[in-house]
């Protein structure tokens, strides 16, 4: 019984680390121009013709 609980652990906890790896690893801010743009800014940057 204590082998079934055991491996449940194990792979809960293999779970959460796959998926906080893909999630947060590498992730770097990216730089100002490949930001994303609000609405305001894409407007005042460019004027309605």
């Amino acid at each position: 019984m204590w082998l079934l609980i055991l491996e449940a652990v194990f792979a809960m906890s293999l779970l959460i680390f796959i998926v906080w790896w893909t999630m947060f690893h590498g992730r770097e801010e990216r730089p100002p121009q490949l930001k994303k743009r609000t609405p305001e800014q894409h407007s005042s940057q460019h004027p309605p013709q």
